[in-house]
């Protein structure tokens, strides 16, 4: 019954465990018997640890034809049915957007976003109708007031969105310029000084708040980073490093990937003090695997 189930689409499904998961799937390939097969059955830390070398010695086959097996497991699917869903995606709609306009930057609300609140006009005028008795006359008052007590707030709220992006983008006004490399160290002290509020009101009011900017979409808390210091004395900030490690490793040569050493010494070359131990968390922050596991062979 267990065989019969696990015919069944997707493929892979009712599998006790990881391997026989993917066996299930090398089966319906066709690779029965095959390296695939060999590899999954008894090799799959060496897989893990890209330690091609060993496999190939082991099950007696060339790194080259590891290499194309190892491939092959790579597209297998390890939870199957994880796609079949019918919920919607969920998209990005920006709160603010900042637009070039003459050589500066404005920061305008994403109005559509925003429900139009009014006070409904028929109790506006039960105030003023001699027929409203005085009961229902001060309920109508206090509620109007707690409405006009909302409505006033979300203007507040606005208000104080606005004023909030537009001192960070006053802050990052080179990252609007120039891109991700040119981000300064931003912290929430900073604009909480600017704008003449608490730390704690700037941590509200951009949580879960997104910017649309020349550069791309981002969201607010993304501009607030630690700054990492640079040989000439100045800082950058955390967010540029690491997109430069990004950088670095996706131009480096995948047979020999470089160790996060290497990469410290590339940052210290372009004028980053950085230590390797850093290089290895904000790689991990980046979900970039380790230079051993990152390792082509052809």
């Amino acid at each position: 019954m267990l065989k019969k189930i696990q015919s069944f689409d997707p493929v892979g499904i009712a599998a006790r465990d990881l391997k026989d998961c993917l066996h299930i799937q090398s089966c319906a390939l066709g690779l029965e018997g095959s390296l695939v097969d060999r590899i999954i059955d008894t090799h799959l830390s060496d897989l893990q640890t890209k330690n091609y070398d060993k496999i190939a010695q082991e099950l007696g086959a060339s790194v080259e034809d590891v290499s194309f097996a190892a491939q092959i497991i790579t597209n297998l699917e390890p939870r199957p049915a994880r796609d079949y869903s019918d919920d919607p995606p969920q998209y990005v709609v920006p709160d603010v957007y900042v637009v070039k306009v003459d050589g500066g930057y404005a920061v305008v609300l994403n109005e559509d976003e925003i429900p139009h609140l009014t006070l409904n006009k028929q109790y506006q005028e039960m105030l003023s109708t001699n027929g409203t008795g005085k009961v229902a006359r001060d309920y109508l008052i206090d509620r109007l007031k707690s409405a006009q007590w909302l409505i006033k707030s979300i203007q507040q709220r606005q208000n104080t969105l606005i004023k909030v992006t537009e001192s960070i983008m006053a802050f990052q006004r080179d990252f609007l310029d120039h891109g991700i490399n040119s981000l300064k160290p931003l912290v929430l002290r900073d604009v909480a000084e600017d704008v003449g509020m608490h730390e704690s009101t700037i941590s509200r009011v951009t949580s879960n708040k997104y910017v649309h900017t020349p550069q791309g979409t981002f969201e607010l808390k993304y501009f607030f980073s630690s700054g990492i210091s640079m040989s000439d004395g100045s800082f950058v900030a955390s967010q540029s490093i690491k997109n430069e490690i990004e950088n670095i490793i996706k131009n480096e040569n995948s047979k020999h990937p470089l160790s996060d050493q290497a990469i410290a010494k590339i940052l210290k070359g372009k004028g980053v003090e950085i230590a390797r131990r850093t290089v290895a968390k904000y790689r991990e922050i980046l979900g970039i695997l380790p230079s051993n596991r990152r390792k082509k062979h052809y």
